[in-house]
């Protein structure tokens, strides 16, 4: 599998450390802004990647890369992604795929027309914590509440209140707690429980209009559930699924399901990842795993996973009033 990374921001930093503990993938170019080329020369010197490219549709040329992985600002994800499926390479987005629900069907539409892989970087479902919770789900007996809390002070929110917008503000850069933050605890219980009957957004909204926090309440039959976000807050991450003969509890952030616990009858068991390890290696894997298979099956599935977690996004965001430009 050979990966070409799209920017030079925290997230790619952190892919490309997992990556160098990922076997059979290799990373041969780099594209950054022109501006940022002296940035991307010290990544490249400091990764030993052999190719770094400025211009995007260039790179999308080079016959040697296969994949690329887009660690962009949300506002970009779509125009990157329609370019590299069109240009015949497998594509890895960090989330969230599209400001638009719609957006992403066409993606996926076009990603089977061209036989690629499409897939959200997405990093709780596909960690060992995130197995446990599966495994143990049906022991619990009947689920009647789910609570999810994701919420961290955000270091841009003291900017923000003076007026200085960054993209995590910004409506024009798909940005706000749901889309940000939220999204997280969104595709957690999407992916136990599947297609909501129904949901709702309530927020606080800034300046500007975008949300700074709120939270997102869902019906899946008898089960009740309540995912919070907040960038104008902090609160200990948590993930609460509770049935009837127990619970199944995660400790931390629900983007990373580091540490679970399992309360069956009383009886507790547990699972957790040491807390220095790169949660990205885990869907590296499983994404250079899939690309290898030539089997599309996984991929469709998780690629239906992700339209029932846009659509919530685009419909909650529709509550409140919020317009992406």
């Amino acid at each position: 599998m050979k990966i070409a990374l799209i920017g030079s921001g925290k997230i790619i930093m952190s892919a490309l450390d997992a990556l160098t503990q990922v076997q059979d993938i290799e990373v041969v170019a780099l594209c950054v802004r022109a501006s940022s080329i002296e940035k991307g020369k010290s990544i490249c010197q400091q990764f030993s990647i052999n190719k770094l490219y400025s211009d995007y549709e260039e790179l999308l040329r080079d016959p040697q890369i296969e994949v690329v992985y887009i660690g962009l600002p949300n506002h970009l994800h779509y125009d990157y992604t329609y370019k590299a499926l069109m240009a015949d390479k497998h594509v890895i987005c960090e989330k969230p795929f599209t400001p638009q629900w719609q957006q992403l069907q066409e993606f996926v539409l076009l990603s089977h027309q061209r036989g690629l892989y499409l897939f959200e970087a997405i990093t709780a479902i596909h960690t060992p914590g995130f197995q446990f919770i599966q495994q143990n789900m049906e022991k619990i007996g009947d689920i009647k509440v789910i609570q999810g809390n994701y919420s961290q002070y955000s270091s841009r929110y003291d900017d923000y209140l003076l007026g200085n917008v960054h993209a995590a503000f910004d409506p024009k850069q798909a940005g706000g707690a749901l889309y940000d933050i939220n999204l997280y605890n969104i595709y957690v219980l999407t992916a136990l429980m599947g297609e909501p009957d129904s949901r709702h957004y309530i927020c606080n909204k800034g300046h500007n209009g975008i949300d700074t926090s709120g939270v997102v309440t869902c019906q899946f039959g008898t089960t009740v559930a309540t995912c919070t976000g907040a960038k104008d807050s902090a609160s200990p991450g948590y993930f609460i699924i509770q049935g009837t003969k127990g619970y199944i509890r995660v400790e931390g952030a629900p983007s990373l399901c580091q540490s679970v616990e399992a309360c069956i009858d009383g009886q507790v068991t547990k699972v957790s990842q040491n807390e220095h390890t790169n949660f990205m290696i885990f869907e590296f894997a499983f994404f250079r795993d899939q690309i290898a298979s030539k089997q599309f099956v996984k991929c469709h599935e998780l690629l239906e996973l992700a339209i029932i977690v846009s659509k919530i996004l685009t419909a909650s965001r529709n509550d409140v009033g919020i317009v992406f430009e």
